[in-house]
């Protein structure tokens, strides 16, 4: 029977009866007279058996919705379960994962129908009642029953065209993880995210949007997209973490490390000539020396840390190569060119720019402050965003609750598995531990924090699962998948079989941001959006004349003097 009421069955979508019901999963058997696994109801094309697609049990006036994740043939199911096959060998088992309930009521203040609908099943169905492909009228309400601020990430596949958002503090303050293999469009979609973001203000008229994200760009690709962003670069001294910033750990990793033993003693000559050094910067600069730590960021000139260092030379020979090789690293990375953001040396006339540091970081207007790490050298990239994220963090924490609500930040780490990863590589040791301690406390102080990455596996564990929300691209890497597959909340099987066969742009959307477990399609962005990170088309390249030897030799000079700056003239 077909009605005109929103919430009765509608026989043109029904494809087939229920024979089983196992807690949340339901197992239903097509009905023999469906030739092709599609209908066609008001126009609209619904596909039969769709990994994702959503389909519907009447249950009175309650509607109980689930996701299909996997059809296969009767017979085999049969002798999965010990049964001898019966019936033609052509018929189909169609299951399905519950996952809301919902009912339709007429709520609004103009008497329009309105579906109300929750998450989780309390009403469970019965074999032997009807399976429903889901009209494009319930699936328009379910995807946008956000409730709150939200922001919209693109379209959900196969529902007509209904907008897919994310709940915007859910998004943000409880961590979101990107992951995907290289060319399934990590970074367009972490940019669709955060234009999605800063658009928001325009889009619902708020008088004011300051919206305050820091990106770790390991290989200066989100420039392009976004034009009116704040870089900070090593290349034209925009970007200047001091020496004196660092704590003791990042110290001493910079200076000792742990590719060989790191003794006590060396770790200790280390702080007592930091503690030293600090505390003749602090009476420079008229600080009580007695309110400061070894952690304090206190400026201090190389030199007075240098004599502190050699006046603890120990006595034993054998242990006065391992302080010469503190001293002879402080020498090398002092004569480092490229260095210069983090090893210039302060001096009295600098004052105290502590807070001119911190402004760096965050301070100005709301454009995004894009961190271009693609020309600090590896072996103190990871001193660099440790500095970076454990700034942040403690400022928020020396704000006052008011301060913090004012103003919470969104860091984003592009190539997350460089920071934070399993392997425990020596030169990331301080970063891993700075991000660690936002991925565990961070949301309790106003830092929010998005992981992308294309080797999911390679990410420390313990911060992966502090994410609340999961945008999975394309991943074809086995190991990374089994790995996702474990991770995933509300992990359903037909969604993360999906993840190899996904195409670029489109992902699964998980987590408490989203309302229910989703397939979707990325926004679109315009070229000048998108980040520089497509790939060097190789036709179109051997059609040119290629560069000069002019220009060869141009780059052999900017190769032999480390200096980057100009790289975009190359072709100019």
């Amino acid at each position: 029977m077909t009605t005109n009421s929103l919430g009765d069955p509608i026989e043109n979508l029904a494809i087939g009866k229920i024979i089983e019901v196992d807690g949340t999963r339901i197992i239903a058997e097509l009905n023999s007279d469906i030739t092709e696994l599609s209908r066609i109801y008001g126009g609209d094309v619904y596909p039969i058996g769709q990994f994702g697609s959503i389909v519907r049990v009447h249950f009175g006036r309650r509607l109980i919705y689930g996701f299909v994740g996997r059809l296969r043939m009767k017979a085999e199911y049969e002798l999965e379960r010990g049964i001898s096959p019966s019936g033609s060998a052509d018929e189909r088992i169609i299951e399905a994962d519950l996952f809301g309930e919902a009912e339709w009521k007429r709520v609004d203040e103009d008497n329009a129908p309105r579906l109300e609908f929750e998450r989780g099943v309390a009403t469970f169905p019965l074999p032997q009642q009807t399976l429903y492909l889901t009209p494009k009228s319930d699936l328009r309400f379910i995807y946008s029953h956000t409730g709150g601020p939200s922001i919209q990430l693109g379209e959900h596949v196969g529902s007509g065209g209904a907008p897919c958002h994310a709940h915007l503090n859910e998004l943000l303050g409880q961590h979101t993880a990107i992951l995907g293999s290289t060319g399934s469009g990590k970074s367009a979609a972490m940019a669709a995210i955060l234009h999605s973001i800063l658009e928001r203000g325009q889009d619902h008229k708020h008088q004011t949007w300051n919206p305050r994200i820091v990106i770790l760009d390991p290989h200066n690709e989100y420039g392009s997209a976004f034009p009116t962003h704040t870089r900070l670069s090593s290349d034209d001294g925009s970007l200047m973490l001091p020496y004196w910033l660092l704590n003791l750990q990042e110290t001493v990793s910079l200076l000792i490390g742990k590719t060989e033993f790191v003794a006590t003693s060396q770790a200790n000559i280390v702080k007592a000539a930091l503690t030293a050094a600090r505390t003749e910067g602090a009476r420079i600069l008229g600080i009580d020396t007695n309110a400061i730590t070894v952690d304090s960021p206190i400026p201090y000139r190389l030199d007075v840390f240098r004599t502190a260092v050699d006046a603890d030379k120990p006595s034993q020979a054998s242990r006065q190569d391992s302080h010469n090789s503190i001293l002879q690293k402080l020498d090398i990375l002092r004569a480092d060119g490229r260095l210069r953001f983090l090893m210039s040396d302060w001096n009295e006339d600098d004052g105290d720019a502590f807070a001119t540091i911190i402004r760096q970081i965050i301070g100005g207007d709301a454009s995004p402050r894009i961190v271009d790490l693609s020309g600090v050298p590896n072996e103190v990239a990871g001193v660099a965003s440790a500095v970076i994220a454990r700034t942040l963090f403690n400022l928020k924490v020396w704000q006052t609750e008011e301060e913090r609500n004012l103003e919470p930040v969104l860091l984003v780490c592009e190539e997350a598995h460089r920071y934070v990863p399993n392997s425990g590589e020596a030169q990331y040791e301080a970063a891993q531990e700075s991000i660690r301690r936002i991925a565990k406390e961070g949301r309790k102080y106003g830092v929010g924090l998005f992981l992308v990455s294309q080797r999911p596996s390679e990410v420390e564990s313990t911060v992966l699962s502090q994410c609340n929300s999961w945008i999975v691209l394309r991943i074809t890497n086995e190991s990374d998948t089994r790995y996702v597959r474990g991770i995933l909340p509300d992990s359903l099987e037909g969604l993360t079989k999906m993840l190899s066969g996904l195409r670029r742009q489109e992902a699964i959307f998980v987590g408490q941001a989203t309302t229910l477990p989703s397939r979707i399609m990325i926004r679109n962005l315009s070229d000048h959006q998108l980040p520089s990170s497509r790939d060097i088309d190789f036709d179109k390249g051997w059609q040119s004349v290629g560069i000069t030897d002019a220009q060869l030799a141009n780059v052999a000079e900017r190769w032999r003097l480390q200096r980057r700056e100009n790289a975009h003239q190359l072709l100019e």
